[in-house]
């Protein structure tokens, strides 16, 4: 699809979030696996509550540094992104491990969490496409989606993994075929494009964690026994070079975008 120059376009240069191109989702597929490795990593090497507290202070941290940027910059973004992946695995656990609420309760209760945020940002701004998050209030609502994502999709994956013991691989390759889903209904069966865009959105969360599970946990739970430490690690490591190819295409788009067109991107 071509992409002309308009007023709606024009403002995409001070957009605050990035557009869902293939580069796009495959960091966020990394960010959702690093944040479940990262976290399990932390509670165990770390009291759980000083781990629970230093993610929050580190999330609120990125959170404020992003709100101040005014327009999409990788590295703050992604930032925040990877703090959100850590804290929402932190938010979903303490649930079941502190206050023993079981997976399908913290389910329903984050989905329920997520409802609420989509309702009143469609309340006060009458879209929820990450195109048009142009302005602080509709970056704050994209942040709460963000937030609520990441912690349902932490419970869901562990109830799948665990709640109802099918095992991580298995997990894996039920929220693969899901993906599917928004993936295939969008590119053939014309499927409104902000609901695909965050049908898939939550879908990667189970699906990255499910994965860092399979990886990081011990063969006798059911993982390849590679240590969540290393696995954070790499995950980590990967997540930067991904921002860094982001950096580079970087001057490609704005010399594309100056001459009134885009490179082919997915909507929203």
């Amino acid at each position: 699809m071509s992409r002309t120059a308009s007023p709606r376009r024009a403002a995409l240069r001070l957009a605050r979030v990035p557009d869902p191109t293939p580069l796009f989702w495959l960091t966020k597929a990394v960010s959702t696996a690093m944040g479940e490795a990262v976290s399990d990593y932390s509670i165990h090497v770390l009291p759980p509550v000083v781990a629970v507290v230093c993610g929050f202070a580190l999330f609120a941290i990125a959170l404020a540094v992003q709100l101040t940027r005014g327009r999409y910059r990788p590295w703050s973004y992604w930032f925040t992104v990877g703090m959100v992946g850590v804290f929402g695995t932190m938010a979903a656990d303490v649930m079941h491990v502190v206050l023993g609420v079981p997976y399908a309760v913290s389910t329903a209760f984050y989905t329920l969490v997520l409802a609420v945020v989509f309702v009143l940002w469609w309340r006060f701004e009458r879209t929820l496409s990450v195109h048009d998050i142009v302005t602080p209030r509709r970056e704050l609502f994209y942040w709460a989606a963000v937030v609520a994502t990441f912690a349902m999709g932490t419970a869901l994956g562990d109830l799948t993994a665990v709640g109802l013991g099918l095992g991580y691989l298995a997990s894996i390759a039920g929220f693969a075929a899901l993906m599917l889903i928004p993936a295939l209904g969008y590119r053939f069966g014309r499927w409104n494009a902000v609901f695909c865009f965050w049908f898939a959105y939550i879908l990667t969360r189970p699906l990255g964690a499910s994965v860092a599970d399979w990886l990081g946990k011990p063969r006798a739970d059911g993982g390849l026994g590679a240590g969540e430490g290393w696995v954070a690690l790499a995950l980590v490591l990967l997540m930067g070079a991904l921002v860094a190819v982001m950096y580079l295409r970087a001057p490609v788009r704005e010399r594309m975008s100056a001459r009134g067109t885009t490179p082919e991107i997915g909507e929203s």
